[in-house]
């Protein structure tokens, strides 16, 4: 089980990566991405599905049209982990190359 970030860490998560915040309800990151149209948007899931599966580290996410909201938190270790880092930082490269 991968070990919940320590306070260090989550204060730098906000400057580490800009435009992803936590939410206030549970530990989890949540960031909402839009693209030019819908095919974007699945294009973007469709690489991060696969770098997911690698990970063995699925989102949750909602779709509609040119909107993609992702949710990420390691629910075995009840939170954030360096895991919803590292996925949260592919997020950010894929979606920068579709736009």
């Amino acid at each position: 089980m991968a070990q919940l970030l320590d306070t260090a860490k989550r204060q730098l998560l906000m400057s580490e990566l800009p435009g992803w915040g936590i939410l206030p309800t549970r530990d989890a990151l949540y960031q909402e991405f839009i693209f030019k149209d819908f095919k974007l948007a699945f294009e973007f899931m469709s690489q991060v599905a696969i770098i997911a599966e690698e990970m063995n580290h699925h989102p949750e996410w909602f779709n509609v049209w040119n909107k993609v909201q992702v949710t990420l938190s390691t629910h075995d270790s009840g939170g954030l982990t360096e895991r919803d880092v590292a996925l949260a930082h592919a997020m950010d490269r894929i979606a920068v190359s579709l736009r």
